[in-house]
Order: C-alpha cells, then structure tokens, then sequence
C-alpha cells in the first residue's frame, strides 16, 4: 500500500476508535451504532459479550452507576490488509461515582478488528484487556477557582454541543 494510502486509512481508524470514546462518554447511542458492523461483536469479559447491538442496549444501564465518564485513546498501532485490518489501542477510562466521592480508572488496550464495508471501516469485533487499576477517593474541597467553568454532562446537555454547532444533533459525525 503506498505511504499516502496508508496514512489515510490509519486517520480513518484512528477517527472510528475516537469517536467511540466520545460516543460513550457523551451518552451519544446513535453514534455509537454507527461504529459497528450490523454483525459486530464487543467483548467487555467479564461484563458484556455479545453482539454490539446488545452491548449499546446494556450499556445505558452500566452507565447509570457513574456520574462522569472519560475515554481516551492513548496510542494505536494498526495493521491493514485491503478491507480487513486489527488494531491495538491503549486506552484510559476514568469513572467517578455517582455521590462523586471516588474515581475508578481503568488503564488497558482494545484489541480490535476492522472491516471496510462500502467504503466505511467500522468495528467488527472489539475486546478490552486490562493492564491495571486505580481506585481513589476524590477530594472536592478546594476547587482551584473553577466556579463559572463550563460543567461536563451526558447527553446533549454537554455545553460543546451548544458551544460547537458542528456537533448538534445533525452533526453527522461519520467514523
């Protein structure tokens, strides 16, 4: 594959495991069901396995246990093959409690697998593998002077969805 050709498929994987994390920790459903293959499958062992449908369906339920949530992609190394590729994608999430008093941070690799279908790569199996933990009581007694910052929320109530029209409802955002 020329270098060009390479480098643009890699941005467009790189693009599908972002907007994942992004998908989630906004709350954005319909987004995230446009990651994955109609036949894709997320393994999230011991939690969920199954086809990513269900996944997306169980997901809202799983959620409702935090208050926040982040999901960065760290980096990503990719392998392609025509239509088919696998990547491995090291990934922090971080988790705060609903009563805000702890953070669970979750340091691991998705271990995916890619297909191009019409043009488009999307999921076709994904699988978390986790390196490590964190567990830390969270101190809220001295706020560093944030009051009046813009207050992260799930959903469409996140200020950069009124702040970053691009993103709103119709934003099409396309892995």
């Amino acid at each position: 594959m020329p270098a060009v050709d390479q480098i643009v498929e890699e941005a467009a994987l790189r693009r599908l495991v972002d907007s994942y994390g992004h998908a989630v920790d906004r709350r954005d459903y319909a987004l995230l069901r446009t990651l994955y293959h109609d036949d894709g499958v997320d393994d999230h062992s011991p939690y969920f396995v199954g086809p990513a449908s269900e996944y997306i369906e169980w997901l809202p339920s799983m959620l409702a246990n935090w208050s926040a949530t982040s999901h960065v992609m760290l980096s990503a190394l990719f392998l392609i093959d025509g239509d088919r590729a696998e990547g491995i994608v090291n990934a922090r999430a971080w988790h705060l409690t609903a009563d805000g008093k702890r953070a669970f941070i979750a340091w691991g690799r998705y271990a995916d697998r890619y297909e191009r279908r019409d043009g488009v790569w999307r999921f076709s199996h994904r699988f978390f593998v986790l390196d490590s933990i964190e567990n830390r009581v969270v101190d809220n007694s001295d706020d560093f002077g944030s009051a009046g910052v813009a207050v992260s929320a799930p959903g469409l109530e996140d200020p950069i969805y009124s702040r970053l029209p691009m993103f709103g409802v119709d934003r099409g955002i396309q892995p």
